[in-house]
């Protein structure tokens, strides 16, 4: 029997959204307000680039800054009614396709950074998880294999205290630094970000800048094969090489989402050009062409469908920040 033959029919196609008009140019405004700024900062910049969906409208403003100090300097000169919303690596996102009012902040190079100072590790924002595991495995540190197997960065590391393989950011965590929306640089030890199951409760307006870990001596070739066994079983089970975001839901008190998917009999359905994934039932996948509306229409279809059948409410792992396009 054919994958077609068995899968689930289609949902409907969600309407395909307008083009989003421009937004206001607040640029000269900003760097009027906040001279001697370093990093990228550019108005209407497309953020389908910077998601691995491959989806979503624009950023009114979007910034690189060149350092913490480079953000705290925009971020207290920026006007309160102007809203900040940060991205990292774009792997657990959608963006909206009629895209993010505001300021976008993007933490890429001066971010990065990875320093191994005896069992402790301090990694910028936006330094990749499993840069941070190959540093620790170089240096036969041990706890930190769980990250090879979180496609993302530091920063959203510790907004949703992610996890995977046994492991968790709480494990490790020592402190993180992080700017506030006022401007001020502020540290806080791991005891004050409230680590819940994928969740901190630190203050929204807080945007991460650099963490310090600490591991603890291992053997450098019971960790290698460890994070072998962690890539292995990520190109198993999962469809890394798709147009997806990461695990779609957070799994439900004594329950797995993805056995709560597959039971509604959600294995390859589509909607429009999304699907969830045949391979894990966890992951949405562009198969080219989608909308962040049909992706995330998906998802909703999802959640409803799977309430029908389980009971259970799923809940968005993914992020999903911006607006809906307008109708045609």
């Amino acid at each position: 029997m054919s994958v077609a033959e068995h899968q689930p029919a289609s949902g409907p196609k969600p309407t395909e959204p307008a083009a989003p008009a421009p937004f206001a140019d607040l640029v000269p405004e900003l760097r009027a307000r906040a001279p001697g700024l370093r990093g990228r900062l550019e108005a209407n910049v497309p953020l389908a680039d910077f998601t691995w969906f491959r989806v979503g409208g624009p950023a009114q403003v979007l910034f690189l800054p060149a350092d913490a100090d480079d953000l705290a300097r925009l971020l207290a000169a920026l006007p309160a009614q102007v809203p900040v919303t940060v991205i990292g690596l774009g792997s657990n996102l959608i963006v909206r396709d009629g895209g993010v009012p505001g300021v976008v902040v993007r933490l890429a190079r001066g971010f990065t950074e990875i320093v191994v100072e005896g069992c402790r590790i301090t990694a910028g924002a936006g330094a990749p998880d499993v840069k941070v595991a190959r540093a620790a495995a170089e240096a036969g540190l041990d706890g930190f294999s769980f990250l090879r197997g979180i496609p993302g960065a530091i920063g959203g590391a510790l907004r949703m205290n992610a996890g995977a393989y046994g492991g968790e950011v709480k494990d490790v965590l020592v402190s993180a630094q992080a700017v506030t929306r006022a401007g001020a640089v502020v540290t806080l030890a791991a005891a004050e970000m409230g680590f819940t199951y994928r969740h901190c409760h630190a203050p929204d307006d807080l945007i991460f800048t650099r963490a310090v870990f600490e591991g603890r001596p291992g053997d450098r070739a019971e960790i290698a094969a460890q994070m072998a066994k962690i890539t292995d079983s990520r190109e198993a089970t999962q469809p890394i090489k798709s147009r997806t975001g990461g695990s779609t839901f957070t799994n439900p008190p004594g329950a797995s989402a993805w056995k709560l998917v597959d039971g509604a009999g959600l294995r390859g359905f589509t909607l429009g050009r999304a699907q969830v994934s045949e391979l894990h039932t966890n992951f949405l996948v562009n198969l080219g062409g989608a909308t962040a509306a049909e992706i995330e229409a998906l998802g909703e279809e999802v959640r409803r469908r799977v309430l029908a059948t389980s009971g259970v409410a799923l809940e968005w792992e993914i992020k999903r920040i911006g607006i809906a396009a307008p109708a045609p």
